[in-house]
């Protein structure tokens, strides 16, 4: 489906709500069996990938930068609606009109009504321009932002925030979006789930920028919001769409004399062109909860340090959020989600208090301490017991894999025991595999990935 278009005389109206940049985001055509192969290597209990080279996973500022969202600001929570009548009464509020109940599913209004609202709203005011502006954040949150898996509808829970417009620019939609993403995976990794929906366009664009050896060829290098790279990549590279999971499980594990490479610093101030990316959308990363109405979600950013270009330790034992987490929202509910979530949204008001901030390191600085003990903890899971160091062309302590049958990881991986770096081996020969902190702009490595093709995106 073609993204949704908006009339030029509301494009200050987006930029004051801050989903200008978003609103830019073209068709990013989905892959699958990558989003498989991802989701074989999330776990739960973290919220984190568990790649040879450690955890890893998209950040806050991941957000800002592939899909232009804000970050500061208020968290997302606020009551939702009870009924289907207090639910005609919000629309007929803000837009005038209700849909019919033709136009409901659970707690979803179809994506059709919004549409055909806004074409008929003639923009000769700006009561009709605030409508039109909010139909078209509407079909962004269900397309892009949040994603259903279908495409064709949007929770209903996120009209209460719209309705005060000058509010809207207040709340934090990057953490939001970054909540449902880690919500989706979580989910994904039950075996009674069998779609998975949120901002894939994110989840994919991620992947293509820190491993570019299993991404097909970007577009144009200097556009922003960065998920416009590969834009329509299927024109270019069709037979990417026909990889296999067991192509890119192989890929993500590291295959005899392979490497598996990790872009580390795909934002350094010196790689990017200041009038590319609007210098207001950065911030330093904190350790914070991820806050969307019901959707509670940690954002461990202690575990990903060196993706900020700081040093890398033992990580401390995941953050329990008890029953907040997994909560779902499936029919009208009268509940005032800020009261339920009061602890999670009072750490949220102190995410400044836990910003990480130490002296930066180079991308290549190896930490043995962190590798030795992800290896002892993870190492049957990500086969790393039999790696052996290589040197490479720079004389480098490299990393390969013996020739070895491997075997698919299991799609649940069991519990990690507590981290402990008392627990290493004795005789322990480093991990180092090869990491680069090479410019994001830069095309992948491995052109005979090129030739193929990636799904479809989230609008």
């Amino acid at each position: 489906m073609p993204p949704d278009r908006y009339h030029p005389i509301v494009e200050g109206y987006l930029r004051d709500t801050d989903f200008y940049h978003v609103s830019q985001i073209g068709v990013v055509q989905c892959q699958s069996a990558l989003i498989n192969a991802l989701i074989e290597r999330w776990r739960t209990e973290i919220h984190t990938f568990h790649f040879p080279v450690g955890e890893r996973v998209m950040t806050l500022e991941d957000v800002a930068l592939i899909l232009g969202l804000p970050a500061n600001g208020l968290p997302v929570t606020r009551p939702t609606l009870g009924s289907y009548e207090a639910l005609d009464g919000e629309c007929l509020d803000q837009f005038g009109v209700a849909p019919r109940k033709a136009y409901y599913r659970g707690s979803f209004i179809k994506l059709t009504w919004f549409r055909g609202l806004k074409d008929r709203l003639v923009l000769v005011d700006d009561i009709q321009i605030q409508r039109y502006v909010k139909c078209h954040i509407m079909l962004l949150f269900g397309t892009v932002v949040f994603g259903d898996k279908f495409g064709a509808w949007v929770h209903w829970k996120f009209l209460l925030l719209l309705r005060n417009f000058v509010g809207i620019i207040q709340f934090s939609w990057r953490s939001a979006c970054l909540a449902h993403l880690y919500r989706a995976l979580c989910r994904a990794t039950r075996v009674d789930c069998k779609e998975i929906d949120g901002p894939l366009t994110l989840l994919l664009t991620w992947t293509w920028i820190r491993l570019p050896f299993i991404a097909p060829i970007p577009g144009n290098p200097r556009i922003f919001p960065i998920a416009n790279r590969w834009r329509n990549w299927e024109r270019e590279n069709r037979p990417y769409r026909f990889h296999t999971l067991a192509h890119f499980w192989r890929e993500l594990i590291v295959c005899k004399k392979d490497r598996f490479v990790f872009v580390w610093e795909v934002y350094a101030i010196s790689r990017i062109d200041p009038y590319v990316i609007p210098p207001d959308i950065r911030q330093h990363s904190t350790t914070v909860l991820l806050i969307s109405i019901e959707c509670i979600e940690w954002h461990a950013s202690d575990r990903l340090r060196r993706q900020f270009s700081l040093t890398q330790g033992i990580p401390h034992q995941e953050r329990d959020l008890g029953e907040a987490h997994g909560k779902v929202l499936i029919g009208p509910k009268n509940q005032d989600w800020s009261g339920t979530h009061s602890f999670w949204v009072m750490h949220w008001t102190n995410q400044y208090s836990h910003v990480l901030v130490e002296h930066m390191v180079p991308s290549q600085h190896q930490l043995d301490i962190y590798l030795h003990w992800y290896r002892g903890t993870y190492g049957d899971h990500l086969h790393l017991s039999d790696l052996k160091p290589q040197e490479n062309q720079d004389g480098d302590p490299m990393q390969n894999q013996e020739n070895q049958q491997v075997q698919p990881p299991p799609p649940q991986p069991p519990s990690p025991p507590q981290p402990q770096a008392q627990q290493e081996p004795e005789q322990f020969t480093p991990y180092i595999p090869e990491t680069h902190s090479a410019d994001y702009f830069t095309p992948p490595v491995h052109q005979q990935y090129w030739s193929v093709l990636h799904q479809e995106s989230g609008e």
